[in-house]
């Protein structure tokens, strides 16, 4: 079977049985985006839908983090999947490939630090004590990197300084895009980056432009945050695939379920560019957080507290 949902769906789609099973599901996956609540015979006939899949390749379906077609195929990945996303904590499986089968676009390490070592000593002198700025530059020796980081930090910082607010949607998309596209070696060293002082976090804390992608002029509940990020098909994978990969256990002696911290730094920098992104919440440490409050939250507090306990008090991340 294709683990690829597009290819998926264009084969289901040519069986009558598996494409009328899959029409019902797309049925039952419209009424939970409008907010209808399905009466009894509804909800058992789309779980028998999910059910009637079998052994379609649908049902075992995944999408790549960096196709194409991402929105597309996380679409159908929801919709073959909708009976999980009740509640507001059960997305634990995540809609994406594991992250080893997406090393072909992994850049060669050895040779930008040969770049850097050599005739571009000139320009990285001096920020041998802001590893941020050191970072930084080293992203501008790739084309790629440099032209992207460019394209959303304009996008981020439109509108700053005057009355106009900045386009969060466009900033949120151009963040996503720096981090989907350009190889690890560059933004997980821009964002990860060691600070033995402020100047150093507070350039590591700017990374995202919080004024525009992370900040509101007042802290929304959390709970607003997550509904905002289970209406987006991006967010709610992003969302998963943390849950999945960013899963604490307190009897662990690394704190984390699956034991692979790369994966959980990589489920993390997913989230940015999503309604739900994180930010380092001071220049002066490495702790981080959503940028939202549990106050007022009434007798749905302690489902709060979690939302933003699985970033402030996560030991696997």
């Amino acid at each position: 079977p294709s683990s690829d949902c597009v290819m998926a769906e264009q084969l289901c789609l040519s069986d009558s049985t598996c494409n009328a099973t899959y029409r019902t599901l797309e049925n039952c996956a419209l009424a939970k985006t409008r907010l209808l609540s399905l009466e009894h015979d509804s909800r058992v006939r789309c779980l028998n839908a999910e059910l009637d899949l079998g052994n379609s390749s649908l049902l075992h379906c995944k999408c790549h983090r960096r196709m194409k077609r991402q929105e597309h195929c996380l679409r159908i990945f929801w919709t073959v999947h909708s009976s999980m996303t009740d509640g507001y904590l059960n997305l634990e499986t995540s809609p994406y490939e594991n992250p080893a089968n997406e090393e072909h676009w992994k850049t060669d390490y050895n040779k930008l630090a040969a770049l850097v070592s050599g005739k571009n000593c000139s320009q990285l002198a001096g920020d041998a004590t802001n590893p941020c700025l050191r970072a930084t530059h080293v992203c501008n020796l790739s084309k790629k990197c440099f032209r992207l980081r460019t394209d959303y930090a304009s996008t981020c910082t439109k509108g700053a300084g005057s009355e106009d607010v900045c386009d969060r949607r466009k900033c949120h998309r151009g963040l996503r895009n720096f981090f989907e596209k350009v190889p690890e070696d560059f933004t997980k060293r821009i964002l990860f980056c060691p600070c033995q002082d402020e100047f150093c976090g507070e350039r590591r804390r700017k990374t995202i432009v919080p004024d525009c992608s992370f900040q509101y002029n007042t802290k929304p509940n959390c709970l607003w945050l997550l509904d905002s990020c289970l209406e987006d098909h991006i967010c709610k994978s992003r969302l998963a695939d943390f849950q999945q990969n960013c899963q604490p256990v307190d009897m662990s002696p690394d704190g984390c379920s699956l034991h692979n911290h790369a994966a959980c730094l990589q489920a993390y920098m997913g989230m940015i560019g999503t309604p739900m992104t994180p930010n380092y919440v001071s220049n002066s440490s490495v702790e981080v957080s959503l940028w939202c409050t549990c106050e007022n939250s009434g007798n749905q507090k302690e489902k709060c507290d979690q939302i933003l306990g699985m970033f402030e008090s996560n030991k696997c991340l």
